[in-house]
């Protein structure tokens, strides 16, 4: 994992997130959820009550995702240009939309 300075994590945060946004938007339409931008942090709100939240962490640089009772803690990867869980070595996009559809109970959504 590259260590960014926060001006290189800030873009690549903000870029990264505004992509998930306009493909969660699009996904809207076929599951449901609902997605707001709430000062910088994607709030996915669920039917059945559950919710994610997607936020940037400037101080440690990583992405965080807090769903399904769990906090998952992205790094920047230069190799794969995305920030990914090193666990699992997925990236922002696939990594959530497996939580989705673990939250929907189906294959619904492929964030692309």
């Amino acid at each position: 994992m590259t260590e960014l300075n926060e001006q290189d994590f800030r873009r690549r945060a903000d870029s990264a997130l505004e992509s998930l946004k306009q493909s969660l938007i699009a996904a809207e339409e076929s599951a449901d959820f609902e997605v707001e931008d709430q000062s910088g942090a994607l709030h996915i709100s669920f039917e059945d009550g559950g919710r994610f939240v997607i936020s940037p962490n400037a101080p440690v640089r990583q992405i965080w995702i807090s769903a399904l009772a769990t906090s998952f803690k992205l790094d920047w990867s230069e190799a794969e240009q995305d920030f990914v869980l090193t666990k699992t070595s997925e990236g922002l996009k696939p990594l959530l939309s497996r939580l989705i559809n673990q939250q929907l109970g189906e294959e619904q959504v492929a964030l692309t």
